[in-house]
């Protein structure tokens, strides 16, 4: 019989840990799959939307996860009307798929401004084109970035849930909830 190739994947607390581990590698690692997470959201006229962010920040301690994204994106209309929105990221290497499911803060200003200051130049390019993202244009290059503070956000996201699915030799799924303080169920895969 093979050996299991994760073994933390049988046990709840090093699954749950598994998890925090790797979101804050992505953190650091612009390599690794947790760098680039899908965030979900809800539209206004209730239609789902999904997208590549960068994560920016996790931190276990308080369970949130920080992306950082302009204020005139689509993204951040759609959490002013519904605030919730959910997180995908698949890590292949551990055979891992995590979902999870937060409330998202909408931080901006002064809230942000020493995360802006403190950010590389060619990072603030993303925070402030004209027309705003998502307007249509006649050309492909027909708009202008304008670095502006005032466009610069950071979605907190207050993680509530997370789904961990393991796709090992034996799936193994688990959900642990804020709730419970974290304290994970197994779940049918």
């Amino acid at each position: 019989m093979m050996p299991e190739l994760h073994p933390w994947a049988a046990d709840l607390t090093e699954l749950h840990m598994q998890v925090w581990t790797r979101l804050a590698g992505g953190v650091c690692d612009r390599r690794a799959p947790t760098r680039h997470p899908t965030l979900a959201t809800v539209t206004p006229d209730d239609k789902p939307q999904a997208r590549t962010v960068v994560l920016h920040a996790a931190d276990k301690s308080i369970g949130t996860l920080d992306i950082h994204t302009d204020l005139h994106s689509s993204k951040v209309a759609d959490l002013r009307t519904t605030p919730f929105a959910a997180l995908h990221v698949w890590d292949a290497a551990a055979r891992l798929q995590m979902r999870l499911g937060a409330t998202a803060t909408i931080l901006t200003g002064p809230d942000v401004a020493a995360l802006w200051a403190g950010g590389p130049a060619a990072s603030r390019q993303s925070y402030g084109s004209h027309p705003a993202p998502g307007q249509p244009l006649a050309q492909a290059l027909d708009y202008a970035k304008q670095p502006d503070p005032a466009s610069f956000a950071v979605l907190r996201l207050t993680v509530h849930s997370i789904d961990a699915l393991h796709l090992g030799a034996d799936h193994r799924r688990a959900r642990f909830d804020r709730d419970t303080c974290w304290v994970g169920t197994w779940l049918a895969p």
